[in-house]
């Protein structure tokens, strides 16, 4: 089945109707400050749309895990605000999302205007494992909109929890899915469905776990499998190298011994560092140097040094499979790119898709705060995910329970 899309609903009229949109406003704060503000950025043009033809919008989303609790440094003021300096439309805050000022705050919407609630999550029904319990959640919800509401979903970066404002409330209102969503799953449909050949997929961030089942999945479709990150010293310990203080998730090493195996016999090449840059400490101030992947624990400062990014020749050659590929994804940072010591990797990676005419990917979460923080623009790339669990996911082969919803 297909599910319906956001000009179905735009054909069938929203003058004077209320919309629930569940948006992704989960952005990472400074205090009150949003320091990232491309979550935003996406969600505006599906309710610039419904603004524009006369709606009365409410918003729905979370922000963070307050676990069910009132919890102000979670408060999803901030990103309304955010929301508000970035619209030509009106945007309102309720203090509750389902209490008297939501209540009050949606009655008193006018064509063209947009409610945020506040944080879904800060109501436990949203997240119960208990179907009655997040159903109640989504009736609840779906009051504020009352007798001829919709609700469009486009909030990729929520799609893989079975939430009330994800998952339940589609079955009780009419429901549509909105342009980010749709645009996310068939970008990913290429990367899984048809891919132009070479196919490199680059995988970084902390830990090995978190990628397993996408390597599972991608060995034999991939080409190339990069690996860098804190995730490739596991890697290098099923090699047989010595990896000093660098992480290790012991448990992985017999994992990832047997994909090496398998992706040999696939005619996958997975790639890990051949060089690494080794510090004394975790920090902007640690002494550091590059060092060969076997020879870390040879590091000037001592045995114990981390590895705290890929080093310039693995950089290199990383960036040699990306520029020669037709599509490539990305998906974690190469090292700890908030520090700039340890940002080189990260850099030369998002410089080569920067520089590729491949269809590139990047998929979301750590990776797409990294292209922004180190300067590129969003416009370097095919496409920048919004949702990194979420695409981690569909690549797993995995059913998306806020997709599934949708097509009923």
């Amino acid at each position: 089945m297909t599910s319906h899309t956001l000009d179905d609903l735009l054909a069938d009229g929203v003058r004077g109707r209320y919309v629930l949109v569940r948006s992704d406003l989960n952005v990472p704060l400074d205090g009150a400050t949003v320091t990232d503000d491309g979550r935003v950025r996406a969600s505006l043009p599906v309710i610039t749309k419904l603004t524009e033809a006369g709606a009365k919008v409410i918003v729905m989303a979370h922000l963070g895990r307050p676990k069910g609790q009132v919890d102000s440094k979670y408060s999803i003021a901030p990103a309304a605000h955010r929301l508000n300096e970035l619209s030509d439309f009106e945007v309102s805050v309720a203090t509750d999302v389902v209490g008297d000022s939501a209540r009050e705050s949606a009655a008193a919407l006018t064509e063209g205007s947009v409610l945020v609630l506040e944080n879904v999550r800060f109501d436990a029904r949203e997240t119960s494992k208990v179907d009655a319990e997040r159903e109640e959640f989504a009736k609840a919800l779906t009051l504020l909109t009352g007798d001829n509401g919709a609700y469009v979903n486009d909030a990729f970066g929520a799609v893989h929890r079975k939430h009330a404002s994800v998952f339940d409330i589609a079955a009780l209102l009419p429901s549509y899915q909105g342009d980010l969503v749709a645009t996310e799953i068939k970008v990913l449909k290429t990367l899984t469905e048809a891919p132009k050949r070479p196919y490199v997929v680059v995988l970084g961030g902390s830990k090995v776990s978190d990628k397993l089942a996408v390597i599972d999945n991608l060995l034999g479709k991939a080409d190339q499998l990069l690996i860098g990150g804190g995730m490739a010293f596991t890697f290098l310990k099923a090699q047989g190298h010595a990896i000093g203080g660098s992480l290790l998730e012991e448990d992985q090493i017999s994992v990832c011994q047997e994909y090496l195996t398998r992706a040999e016999k696939l005619g996958c090449d997975i790639i890990v560092p051949s060089d690494v840059v080794v510090a004394s400490k975790f920090g902007a101030d640690a002494e550091h140097e590059v060092l060969d992947a076997d020879k870390i624990e040879d590091a000037s400062f001592g045995a114990n040094g981390l590895g705290l990014d890929i080093g310039p020749k693995s950089a290199e050659l990383f960036a040699s499979y990306i520029t020669s590929a037709n599509t490539v994804f990305w998906n974690g940072p190469m090292g700890v790119f908030e520090i700039p010591a340890f940002a080189e990797g990260t850099r030369t990676v998002a410089q080569a898709l920067a520089d590729s005419e491949a269809f590139s990917v990047v998929g979301g979460g750590d990776s797409a705060a990294a292209v922004r923080a180190l300067g590129f623009s969003e416009d370097d790339f095919g496409h920048i995910s919004t949702g990194g669990g979420a695409s981690l996911e569909y690549l797993e082969g995995k059913t998306l329970p806020g997709v599934a919803a949708l097509e009923g």
